[in-house]
């Protein structure tokens, strides 16, 4: 039976690169957006262009008010496009990033931070449990971030550490359930991430590369299809487990 995959914040990078590499190896995807339709339609296009389904619903993973109506929504979505009632893959990879040293971080930059890399994912996961199949597959981003240290990050390190420690409370509740819960930490990317930085300065670019043992950066295509990797049935014993994906940054 095809699987079914809900990559949210699919509309570009690291999400967009992960629903492309999931549908080549032949997998069904939902597609979630914030406020980019347009590029979440394209992407979908991109995906029946493969022979593989795909539709677009949108979600702003900050507010949890809104999740009970989107669980009702892919509900829907998936009697009427698939025929099925529940779904195989959740990657939890919407997010945005903020540069603040701790002295000059506001609250609402914390709040924002913590609203979408953490308690979104939370509640959202909360509210689709009762739609995600036995067996089913759950990845959570991090980032290298969490590892080592950089000044301007910690806000967004932080949130992003404590969604690894709930990844292995997942695995351990869901796992009577078959459900494999792992959290993928990429390294420095050439995304738009913190309006493309790491992509467009290059200076950055090469601070970066010069700390990576392979020399240089990473690119969407290094993350997205080892995500749709992790979710195969070949990786059907890896469980609770961070897996940096960096190219070997900072060691």
């Amino acid at each position: 039976m095809t699987t079914i995959s809900i990559v949210t914040g699919s509309s570009r990078g690291l999400g967009r690169n992960t629903a492309l590499a999931i549908a080549r190896g032949g997998g069904d995807v939902v597609i979630t957006y914030r406020s980019q339709s347009a590029e979440a339609d394209a992407v979908v296009q991109e995906i029946q262009a493969m022979g593989r389904k795909a539709v677009a619903l949108q979600l702003d993973t900050a507010k949890v008010s809104t999740f009970g109506a989107f669980a009702e929504t892919l509900t829907a979505t998936l009697r009427d496009v698939w025929q099925r009632e529940r779904f195989d893959h959740l990657v939890n990879n919407a997010g945005h990033g903020d540069f603040a040293m701790i002295a000059e971080t506001s609250e609402a930059q914390f709040d924002a931070l913590v609203d979408v890399h953490f308690k979104g994912v939370f509640f959202l996961t909360q509210a689709l449990l009762p739609l995600l199949a036995e067996g089913g597959r759950i990845v959570n981003l991090s980032t290298g971030l969490t590892r080592f240290s950089s000044p301007g990050f910690a806000a967004y390190a932080a949130a992003k550490g404590a969604i690894e420690v709930l990844s292995r409370y997942m695995a351990k509740e869901l796992g009577s359930r078959g459900i494999a819960v792992n959290t993928v930490a990429p390294g420095a990317i050439e995304t738009d991430f913190l309006g493309g930085a790491v992509r467009d300065t290059p200076d950055l670019n090469q601070q970066f590369a010069g700390m990576t043992a392979l020399g240089r950066v990473g690119v969407p295509d290094d993350i997205g299809p080892m995500i749709a990797h992790l979710l195969s049935p070949d990786n059907r014993w890896i469980n609770a487990q961070r897996i940096e994906v960096s190219g070997g940054q900072a060691i």
